[in-house]
């Protein structure tokens, strides 16, 4: 109770504690890039290399350790780039400046744009989806979304540049600053100059722009499906460990879209089972944006993600995914070792059965399946009435889904029979790092999983 076991530790000395969980100023103490504020909301404690200032005008004295003219002082403060404790106190602050600026309105927008994107903790829905937004078609309501975001860039541009006016005429230093700030130095996720660099072309930078946008539309639609997220309540639903349908109902009676039942979702290349992820989707997307759009709605994601919905399943969005989550995906994804078998679970409603229901529900189904389409495929080769072309295409598939049905009866016995046997807990507190280890070869592997978190 209150750091008492580590206050009672043999050498311990607690420090500032009556600064704790309280907001403020946070930098790194050492940078390649220059000095880098960041306000922290209540709820946090610093340490060496996290340092804070506290004060009831952290906001506006954020504002000029940012600016123009906390730069160009920084550089004679601290010369070699280490921020230390003792030479940011020795900021000269010229309190009248502090003021003037509108640092307040520059929070709020890095805040709007911040939580925006899922991996906020204060993450509410998506943009796309949002009533300021929407549009009849996904094409015009991204077209809207798009204007809204150069408006915020363009507003946090001025912002910036206002408050450099500001503190350079304060410090006098209008023989040496400008208060211009670059596009690229715009720090919103929104502005494509600042998230992809300004070496290729705008209209690149648009592209990917647009590319990132329907992938997290893509990436949302999945957090429905498993109802970590809905469309009818903002936030997170579903998200303490072990958590059912059941629990998601009780919060959400009349869901518009309907989250999966039993937490596995395939992800195969043919719509083998009713609740294909690909299928999944366009469910999703017919809710969202409607029917009278939905082949419209359909070409335009296709067309900025560069293929297909099946194919961005099968090939991209697990490694999308854990990019999203810095290695530390919240969606598992079990696979084969050549990929012919592919499932996701949600780690949060993962239960010690939940492998079990892989292995039988999914993966010797779809053995099955598979040995019916093979011996389809062997009376195709052998029919008479199909053309030589038909028949030679015929042998090769069957040949194909032999293979198939090689690898996946070998996974089956060496990896997934045995680990579905021994009903594998989980402890979320411990976190992906240490859990996700536990499923060996029955998931996909994740290079650099072993990294120290940051």
């Amino acid at each position: 109770l209150n750091g008492k076991r580590l206050k009672d530790f043999s050498g311990s000395v607690i420090r500032n504690e009556r600064r704790y969980l309280k907001p403020g100023i946070s930098w790194n103490d050492l940078s390649n890039y220059g000095f880098s504020g960041r306000s922290v909301p209540p709820g946090f404690i610093n340490n060496a290399v996290g340092p804070v200032i506290y004060g009831e005008e952290f906001q506006r004295l954020n504002a000029l350790l940012n600016s123009a003219v906390g730069a160009h002082l920084f550089k004679i403060i601290c010369p070699t780039m280490k921020f230390e404790v003792g030479s940011v106190a020795n900021f000269p602050v010229i309190e009248e400046s502090l003021n003037s600026s509108s640092s307040l309105k520059m929070v709020e927008l890095s805040k709007s744009d911040w939580d925006a994107y899922e991996t906020s903790w204060d993450f509410t829905t998506l943009p796309l989806l949002s009533p300021d937004h929407r549009d009849d078609t996904l094409e015009a309501t991204y077209t809207a979304l798009r204007t809204h975001w150069q408006g915020m860039t363009d507003e946090m541009q001025r912002l910036e540049e206002e408050n450099n006016r500001i503190f350079i005429d304060a410090y006098g230093l209008q023989d040496e600053l400008t208060p211009e700030v670059p596009i690229e130095e715009i720090t919103l996720t929104c502005n494509p100059a600042y998230r992809y660099g300004v070496k290729g072309t705008e209209a690149d930078r648009e592209t990917r722009l647009r590319a990132d946008t329907m992938a997290e539309f893509l990436s949302y639609a999945v957090g429905c499906m498993f109802g970590r997220y809905s469309l009818d309540a903002p936030g997170l639903i579903l998200a303490n460990q072990g958590e059912t349908l059941a629990d998601y109902l009780a919060r959400i009676p009349e869901p518009q879209f309907m989250p999966d039942e039993d937490n596995v979702i395939p992800v195969l290349d043919e719509n083998w089972f009713p609740d294909d992820i690909t299928e999944r989707f366009r469910l999703f997307l017919r809710v969202t944006f409607g029917e009278a759009h939905f082949r419209e709605n359909l070409r335009y994601i296709e067309d900025a993600l560069g293929k297909d919905i099946r194919k961005y399943f099968t090939k991209d969005f697990y490694a999308d995914h854990v990019k999203r989550y810095k290695k530390r995906p919240i969606y598992w994804m079990f696979a084969s070792p050549k990929g012919s078998f592919q499932a996701l679970v949600y780690m949060h409603r993962y239960r010690s059965d939940t492998v079990s229901v892989v292995l039988n529900d999914y993966l010797r189904e779809f053995i099955s399946k598979l040995e019916g389409e093979r011996g389809r495929l062997e009376k195709l080769s052998d029919d008479p009435s199909a053309s030589q072309a038909q028949r030679t295409k015929a042998l090769k598939d069957m040949a194909g889904v032999g293979k198939q049905i090689e690898e996946l009866n070998a996974w089956e016995r060496d990896v997934v029979f045995p680990m579905a046997q021994q009903k594998i807990e989980i402890d979320l507190d411990d976190g992906v790092k240490a859990n996700y280890p536990k499923f060996g070869g029955a998931v996909k592997k994740i290079a650099g999983l072993e990294a120290k978190d940051d």
